[in-house]
């Protein structure tokens, strides 16, 4: 897996959908991490010192994945960028198949 700094993710991110936009699925995980081990944390614990927690995000297309880590500071800089790129690239998307029932339904109540 490849960490990238914010910007660097965001451009790789944009390139794998558009290896995907034909056929393919793109995954992507916000996970919240404090990027040390378990053991560390706890040691941090025992000292009463305050755990830093960052935003672990991955994305992967099934044979790439890609990750980054965004602090506080970063995160809605990165989550507008992140919702623009998404409203760019899944264009591809098939719009939803409405049923009959719900309009045999409205007609017998008029």
């Amino acid at each position: 897996m490849v960490h990238l700094q914010p910007d660097p993710f965001l451009n790789e991110l944009s390139s794998i959908f558009e290896r995907n936009a034909e056929k393919g699925s793109v995954w992507v995980n916000f996970k919240r991490s404090s990027l040390k081990s378990k053991v560390d944390r706890n040691k941090l614990r025992t000292k009463d010192e305050t755990i830093e927690f960052r935003c672990l995000v991955r994305a992967t297309d099934g044979k790439k994945k890609i990750a980054t880590s965004l602090g506080a500071k970063d995160y809605l800089r990165f989550q507008a960028s992140y919702a623009t790129i998404l409203k760019a690239r899944m264009t591809s998307l098939k719009k939803r198949e409405r049923k009959e029932k719900r309009k045999a339904a409205d007609v017998k109540q008029a």
